[in-house]
């Protein structure tokens, strides 16, 4: 994962890109930013104004092994 400073971003998360991005421009991804008691995810193509979802890392982790395994 990449890290990309997250300017404008009050809440001061730190948000990780996929090395793997895709796309013309290179923003076709989701940005992560986990902390001790949450993962925040977004979308990179509109950081700054979309709204971005929160899951417990637990289920982040189910999450990134079932799509290991598909």
């Amino acid at each position: 994962m990449i890290r990309k400073a997250s300017v404008g971003d009050a809440s001061e998360l730190a948000w990780f890109k996929s090395s793997y991005s895709s796309g013309t421009d290179g923003e076709s991804c989701v940005e992560i930013a986990p902390t001790p008691t949450t993962i925040h995810i977004r979308d990179s193509k509109n950081p700054t104004h979309a709204p971005h979802l929160t899951f417990p890392p637990s289920t982040w982790t189910a999450f990134v092994a079932y799509a290991a395994e598909a």
